[in-house]
């Protein structure tokens, strides 16, 4: 069943997280973004048919904007005793496979999908210099299934903005997926 984002408001805060990506170990956290100016945090998962979707359009993103003053990082909350393709190791193949050029890290206590009220897979946050949430919404118009093609226009636009120091376009559609896989008695009051 297909779940919309939360849509939170516009100036929320970037919630902080340390998590280790999937591919290096190496930990990053907001502080790891310092001197970017602008941050895009995406929650992520191997198995849903959203992600997979657009899982070519993810990488090129990392690719189009390596060289830029974005910033990005992936992350996979799922449970992965309930979605084992949602497991470190099989990020870690997901993202080796697609060649990401940002970090994939796992949220294994869910406390930062909670933190940031993510719903679905995939789920895009573009916060500015100052951390503050310019963007939440869709990739593009694209489903699976449809006959639109994956442009990544909708998150592309709201980050060249951000970059070109002009405002983000306020209109923006929800994101939408497969729900985060919540740990038993794990899920928050908005899922």
């Amino acid at each position: 069943m297909a779940v919309a984002s939360m849509m939170l408001s516009f100036g929320t805060t970037a919630p902080p997280f340390v998590l280790h990506d999937v591919v290096t170990g190496q930990v990053y956290s907001l502080d790891s973004f310092v001197g970017k100016a602008a941050l895009l945090v995406m929650f992520l998962c191997r198995h849903c048919p959203y992600v997979e979707h657009v899982q070519d359009g993810l990488a090129r993103i990392g690719q189009d904007y390596q060289e830029t003053g974005l910033g990005i990082i992936g992350i996979s909350s799922n449970d992965p005793a309930q979605y084992p393709d949602d497991a470190p190791e099989r990020l870690k193949d997901m993202a080796q496979q697609l060649k990401f050029r940002f970090p994939l890290c796992f949220d294994d206590s869910q406390k930062v999908a909670k933190a940031y009220k993510a719903a679905c897979t995939p789920d895009f946050y573009l916060f500015d210099a100052q951390r503050r949430l310019v963007y939440r919404g869709q990739f593009d118009d694209s489903r699976p299934g449809g006959n639109r093609p994956v442009t990544g226009r909708d998150l592309r636009a709201a980050i060249d903005a951000v970059l070109a120091g002009t405002a983000v376009d306020s209109n923006q559609k929800a994101s939408i997926g497969c729900s985060i896989k919540w740990k038993p008695g794990n899920a928050p009051s908005y899922a």
